[in-house]
């Protein structure tokens, strides 16, 4: 398998963990370990494997391996990526943000931010943990592009450009840190009915994270428009021809998780949509970064350079 096809593969798999994980706070397990780290009820392998303890258990295993793989792919690249690639930087700065993933996990855990904890401090936790899980994407999704022929991006020669490009990311980001908090509300204050859950959106005597959870679809709503109307600029400024079928993801994506949003709400957030909800941002934040990185390549003659780079000599094919 090449390095490219690897870096790819380490993508999807992180995308399988990333939904696991919010498959343990969306059922409740996160204390299946209790307040151990990295340990498990404080063993290697737990002794009692209760259905919580499983699910809990199987997350910490599985983002073991992923740790494990951005690792081995950074070994990889250093050992046959000539030095000045783009890669080199992304797929370290993936380690970097995996090894920040892990702490988060670990400050969850040991701090008891998991199971019926509704403080504040938790909404907190999960807003650096998804910011910092789209960053983590954001690196490995650049280190797939670059390894597979990608243009390095040059954010300074574009002052303009790059504000404009840092404001789309910077809005889907505060959209699913919104979403992660609503997810979160949902979880914690379950309604029977639709009714129910709307008088407690309203309802100024609800939780603060019930309260909170209004902000999300007007925040989805204004941040899908914004990327329907952007995205074909960003994609005008590329002189790659992926570009455009890139902005059309973004704005296909972007209208998909409106209706996925919408349908959401109508049926109380069961988990299994809760986990389609979150692959779709997830997807929608791959794209919006490969569109954002096309819209911002190097200058021609340092594109040529990059180009010759990955294409000679093959060692990164191996």
């Amino acid at each position: 398998m090449t390095l490219a096809r690897t870096a790819w593969w380490v993508v999807v798999y992180n995308l399988g963990v990333i939904l696991w994980g919010a498959y343990v706070r969306a059922t409740g397990s996160g204390a299946g370990c209790g307040a151990h780290w990295p340990l498990c009820d404080g063993r290697i392998v737990p002794r009692s494997l209760g259905v919580a303890t499983l699910i809990e258990y199987s997350h910490r295993l599985t983002s073991g391996l992923a740790l494990v793989s951005v690792v081995l792919l950074w070994l990889w690249v250093r050992r046959t990526v000539p030095a000045g690639h783009p890669a080199r930087r992304g797929a370290l700065m993936s380690v970097i943000f995996m090894l920040l993933e892990a702490a988060v996990g670990a400050g969850l855990v040991l701090f008891e931010l998991v199971a019926d904890n509704a403080s504040m401090a938790r909404a907190l936790f999960m807003a650096v943990h998804l910011t910092n899980t789209f960053l983590l994407v954001a690196w490995m999704t650049l280190t797939a592009w670059w390894l597979s022929g990608g243009d390095a991006v040059a954010l300074s020669r574009r002052p303009g450009r790059s504000a404009t490009a840092a404001g789309v990311l910077a809005a889907v980001v505060v959209v699913g840190v919104s979403g992660a908090i609503a997810a979160l509300g949902d979880t914690l204050f379950p309604s029977r009915t639709l009714a129910d859950a709307l008088a407690a959106d309203l309802s100024p005597t609800s939780h603060l994270l019930i309260r909170l959870r209004m902000l999300h679809p007007a925040f989805a709503v204004a941040t899908a428009v914004l990327l329907v109307a952007v995205s074909p600029l960003l994609a005008g400024w590329a002189v790659d021809p992926r570009a455009t079928r890139l902005a059309r993801a973004v704005a296909g994506l972007a209208i998909t998780q409106v209706v996925a949003g919408v349908v959401n709400v109508v049926l109380l957030a069961p988990v299994w949509l809760q986990l389609v909800h979150l692959l779709l941002a997830d997807l929608l934040w791959i794209a919006l970064v490969l569109l954002c990185a096309v819209a911002l390549p190097r200058t021609s003659h340092e594109a040529a350079q990059t180009v010759a780079l990955t294409s000679s000599p093959r060692p990164a094919r191996s």
